[in-house]
Formats: C-alpha cells, structure tokens, sequence
C-alpha cells in the first residue's frame, strides 16, 4: 500500500518535470548577448561610460519588441584591460550561448580573433583597428566607427586643409613637421601609426621621433622637452583622455608651441576638464557626436541614460555612451536581418545581416555604415572636431575615398 500511495504521488510530479522538458521555458527564445568591458583596467576612464551606454542601448532595444518580437539577454563581465582575462570572460560567454559579443580593446580583440573566427561568432568591438577590416583576415570582426587609421588619416589632413595655411611656416615655404605620441607597447595606441606617417609622407610632411607616453602617464615633461627639441607643428596624441590631458598640460607649461591632434578615445568631454586652457585649439577625431550634441536620435540616448541611470550626472556623461549606442544599433540591425531570414547562425547574422547594410544611418552624427563581404570598413571618412570657445564645434568631414580613391580601394584595407 504505501509504495502505491508513493507511487500515485510520483506520478502527477514526473509528468510535470517531463512536459517541462518537453516544452520550452519562458525566456528560450531570448538572444543572448554577451559583453567584454572595461571599467577598472588602464583604459577605464573611457571604458565606464560606454559599459553604461552600452547597457542602457539593449535596454531601450528591448522596450521597442527587441528582435522581431524576440528580447535580448545581454550578459557582461569587467576584463581590467588584461588580455587573458578577455579570453576567459569570451569563453564564458560562449558557454553561456552568447550569439554576437560586443568587445572592448585592441589588444585582446586581435588576441581573440582566430578564435572568433574558428567559433563563428560576430565580434563587434569598441577596437577600431584597422587590422580587423579585412574580412579574408577577420571576417566576423566589426565595428560602427571609421577604423584608427582613417581617423588618424582624416585628422592629420584636415589639420593640413584648415590650419597649416595660416602657420608661419607654410608663409617660409617649408615642410610642415610632425610628430606622433602614444604608448609604444599597447596594440590600441599603435594601431594606426603606419596609416599616419604615410598620410604624413603623402602630404608632404617632415617626420620626427616618436615619443613613447604610458596609458598611466600624469608627468610627461621628459617627452615634451623631446619633442622641443624636433620643433613639430603638429602632434598626433594616440592614447585616452587621461594621460593625453597630462601631455597637453606638460606641452602648454614647457611652452611646446605645436597643435594637438587627438585619437578618438583620448578626445571626450573630460578632455578640457582636465587639460583646462591647454585643451584650447585641439582638434580630434569624432566617429559619432559627442553627448548631448544636437543629431538625430540623440533624444533617445539622453532620455535613455536619464531613465536607466539617473543616479549618474548629466554632466558627467560622455561621447563614450553614443559610442556603444552606434555598435549596439547597429547589431540590433543586423540580428533583425538575420532573424527576418530564418538564420541566427554566425555565418547568417554576418551574410545575411551585417554585410547587407549599404549606407545605414545610425544617426548620432555618424557617417553611413557599410560592410560588405571583401570589405569591413564601416565608412570611408571621419569628422574632426576642435575645442574653441569652451565648445566643440566641427573642423571637416574628411572622406578618404573621395579624396584618394585608388588608394582607398587597392592599399589601405586592413592597415
């Protein structure tokens, strides 16, 4: 009898945990994304803005139907900007079935891409390299942004277009001089150096030394007094905000006397917080519009950071948010793509949803967006900016393609 009686308990119990199993749990149709950031590493003074942008963008995302219908689970983790500890949290990710990993640094985002490329799984990063654009290398690496080259290209040459005309040195007819800045050891800083010393070759530029500056650096007195030595006209600075903002300081008191042209992660609206009247005339590449600036779909960014974080100042927000909202909209993009056509698989959000964007605009200030099978390269330009008048206000939208058509199709992919 009591094993009966036990019998007819059990019964009623294992039909439920067999029709659990058999029918799918709320919450299985979700897309997961994962998310590698920075937000206590060297690179956190930029990295912590756009890890909040970044949250907030899929929040909103989900709030209009999220993919077709379908809600997005996105799961992040803190790497430090260590590059083992990005293979670790990417691994994670995986397990956790992560279908697209929106990523953060150079260094470990070309560290992993012959695994993404092995895994199949679209890797859309804060990293712009240049490296990762070519897709017979790198095909399931992308971004939103135009890669560190062409800003550094656009950078370099609108500071020719705009502001070596009016140098007393243009008056003297003689070569303009410059020179590069940056941390020699980290992937992120170097990206572009070979793209801005032949653009500076190109036009006609002198080139000097180097000067090796560390992520970490509050005292760069020994670089500047270097470059006094060169006499450049122009500096090219490659790192983030905080140790740049170091670097003008050193170079206004030592009274260097050269234009700062700035890498779009060392060029944010911390920058003349920190740098006070020495950020005045530095002019920097904008893939996107800085926070707050008035461009299409910046409302919903603004009301976004307001509604998810709103224990987070305003005046504290950076262009880093609108930069995780432009890769964030731009998977968003794709995902739809890719779902619309029944293929969720890596090969079918990449084929039949990245790679079918053709000039998608994003808003926010940003150029259109086009990747394509043999080509990665989001968009064929840049706008550069320059702090003047305790505001930033546009310089030129340079257009590299426009500009120099043979060499943007047949040299400069992936370099």
């Amino acid at each position: 009898m009591r094993k009966r009686a036990l019998f007819s308990l059990l019964v009623p119990f294992l039909a439920v945990i067999l029709i659990a199993g058999l029918c799918p749990v709320a919450g299985a149709a979700d897309i997961k994304i994962g998310g590698i950031m920075d937000t206590t590493g060297a690179t956190s003074d930029v990295g912590k803005d756009y890890a909040l942008g970044m949250d907030e963008a899929f929040k909103w995302i989900n709030e209009q139907g999220g993919v077709n219908g379908k809600k997005i689970k996105y799961t992040w983790f803190d790497y430090g900007y260590r590059i083992p500890e990005a293979i670790t949290k990417y691994k994670l990710l995986k397990r956790l079935g992560s279908i697209v990993i929106m990523g953060w640094g150079t260094g470990d985002t070309e560290a992993l891409s012959p695994t993404v490329n092995k895994d199949k799984l679209p890797y859309v990063s804060a990293s712009y390299s240049a490296h990762l654009t070519n897709p017979a290398k790198t095909p399931y690496n992308l971004f939103f942004s135009s890669d560190y080259s062409t800003n550094a290209r656009a950078a370099l040459t609108a500071w020719f277009d705009k502001k070596w005309p009016g140098k007393s040195g243009f008056k003297e007819n003689r070569k303009p001089r410059f020179a590069a800045v940056y941390m020699f050891a980290s992937p992120y800083c170097s990206a572009p150096i070979k793209a801005i010393k032949d653009q500076a070759t190109m036009l006609g530029f002198e080139i000097g030394p180097d000067q090796d500056v560390s992520l970490f650096a509050l005292d760069t007195k020994s670089q500047v007094m270097a470059l006094k030595e060169f006499k450049p006209d122009v500096c090219w600075h490659g790192n983030t905000t905080m140790s740049v903002s170091a670097t003008l300081r050193d170079a206004y008191g030592l009274g260097l006397g050269a234009d700062w042209i700035v890498n779009n992660w060392g060029y944010d609206e911390n920058l003349p917080r920190l740098a006070g009247e020495a950020a005045e005339g530095v002019m920097g590449a904008t893939p996107i519009a800085f926070y707050g600036q008035n461009y299409k779909n910046m409302d919903i960014v603004v009301a976004a950071a307001k509604k998810y974080n709103p224990g987070v100042p305003q005046e504290k927000r950076l262009i880093r948010t609108p930069q995780a909202w432009g890769d964030a909209l731009v998977t968003w993009e794709a995902l739809k793509r890719a779902d619309k056509a029944g293929d969720l698989t890596g090969d079918g959000i990449m084929k039949k949803g990245f790679e079918t964007l053709s000039l998608f605009d994003i808003g926010l200030g940003a150029s259109p967006i086009t990747f394509t099978a043999t080509d990665h390269r989001p968009t064929t330009g840049c706008l550069i900016q320059e702090w003047k008048g305790g505001k930033f206000q546009e310089v030129e939208r340079v257009d590299l393609k426009q500009r120099w058509p043979e060499k943007w199709a047949k040299e400069w992919l992936g370099w």
